[in-house]
């Protein structure tokens, strides 16, 4: 059934509709000594620490207009960081008062667990080359909701957060809904790309990859930075400093690093 947006359907009941948009974030560096690799991950370490994270998950929940209930955060040693958001499309209320604490930071459980289909998750993965001195940071984050509210509507704000290379992304809707004559509809908006719902800016910043299951409500996207400039993959100094040879050599470690991740394969090193 296509619904067109001046459209509205009554339904029978809630949403019951899931939907959900995770990505994998990539950034890659070049750091040619272990100095070099331990203050490119310290320094990855403050730029998405948990606080940060929290932040750009707490304007995500504004921007798809779901309600925060609950945040859990950690910071890991050595490197990384975890964020879990619980959300709802509307603010709760009817709360057990015997079981909340008002005191409390955290909700009862009983209804984080009657609410755990809708949340939004962050982890972060460092991690490095033990040979040729690459460096990679990953991000993975996952945006699920139920109910009208769609997590579509973080897809710029997410992207713009994160300073990334490489960006896959998949949006799926599962489960299904009932209008009043009890008509299931397995999905409830228009949708044949989620390049549909990306900023201008960001389609022309990178090379982008569809590949789609219509019929089952799949849809995948994987998008990789269309300019390179050599100085922003080094860290703590510029390309002037070394010679042409050299920058040709790490230009090709780091661009086959980028491919490897964006085709999803290893790529014969002989070509590097």
């Amino acid at each position: 059934m296509s619904i067109s947006p001046d459209q509205r359907i009554t339904l029978h009941g809630f949403n019951n509709l899931t939907k959900s948009l995770s990505f994998n974030l990539y950034d890659v560096c070049y750091t040619k000594t272990r100095e070099e690799r331990e203050a490119y991950l310290e320094y990855i370490d403050e730029q998405y620490n948990a606080e940060r994270l929290t932040n750009i998950l707490q304007t995500v929940s504004d921007t798809i207009g779901a309600h925060v209930l609950n945040i859990a955060k950690q910071d890991y040693v050595p490197q990384g960081a975890s964020v879990t958001v619980l959300v709802s499309e509307g603010p709760i209320v009817e709360v057990p008062t015997d079981s909340f604490d008002k005191n409390s930071t955290a909700m009862p459980e009983s209804v984080v667990m009657q609410l755990d289909k809708s949340h939004l998750t962050v982890h972060t993965y460092p991690e490095f080359h033990p040979e040729e001195g690459i460096s990679t940071f990953r991000a993975d984050i996952d945006v699920s909701t139920c109910g009208e509210i769609s997590p579509l509507k973080a897809l710029n704000h997410l992207i713009n957060s994160f300073d990334m290379d490489i960006v896959t992304m998949d949006y799926r809707v599962r489960g299904f809904t009932r209008d009043i004559k009890g008509h299931k509809l397995f999905i409830d908006h228009d949708i044949n790309s989620i390049q549909n719902y990306l900023s201008s800016d960001i389609k022309e910043t990178y090379t982008m990859i569809d590949t789609n299951i219509y019929q089952e409500n799949i849809f995948h996207t994987k998008c990789k930075l269309k300019n390179f400039e050599l100085n922003n993959y080094l860290f703590g100094y510029t390309k002037d400093e070394m010679d042409s040879e050299t920058q040709k050599h790490i230009t090709g470690l780091i661009n086959a690093e980028m491919d490897e991740i964006f085709y999803g394969r290893n790529i014969n090193s002989s070509k590097r």
